[in-house]
């Protein structure tokens, strides 16, 4: 991982707008099977607030059959860019306890210690 970021994810800030202010969405080809006939897969995304842990914090799991964050051509917004979810920002602009979550999540999603 470049720099201690997890590669495939694509982080969003809301500026506080809801109680779940970050969506972090995770990219790549891990997607979780859907049931056990095969075919098609969830994409996985957190939305969370910036003290996910605490009792009044947000920490919300989620999935979709379609990546939440792209555009109708499959586009994800380039770093600095809006989309619905709010602004593009690096990984590096998370909270501290939201960069532990993220990190929980994707070491689970790709196998990793």
């Amino acid at each position: 991982m470049p720099n201690g970021t997890p590669k495939y994810i694509r982080v969003y800030d809301n500026g506080g707008e809801s109680a779940d202010r970050y969506t972090v969405v995770f990219t790549g080809r891990y997607r979780k099977p859907m049931g056990t006939k095969g075919g098609l897969a969830w994409f996985q995304y957190i939305g969370m607030s910036a003290d996910p842990f605490q009792p009044q914090g947000v920490g919300q799991h989620g999935e979709s059959p379609i990546q939440i964050d792209v555009n109708n051509w499959g586009f994800a917004p380039a770093m600095g860019r809006k989309n619905h979810l709010g602004t593009r920002i690096p990984f590096s602009k998370l909270p501290h306890d939201c960069k532990r979550l993220v990190w929980s999540d994707y070491k689970e999603i790709w196998g990793l210690k």
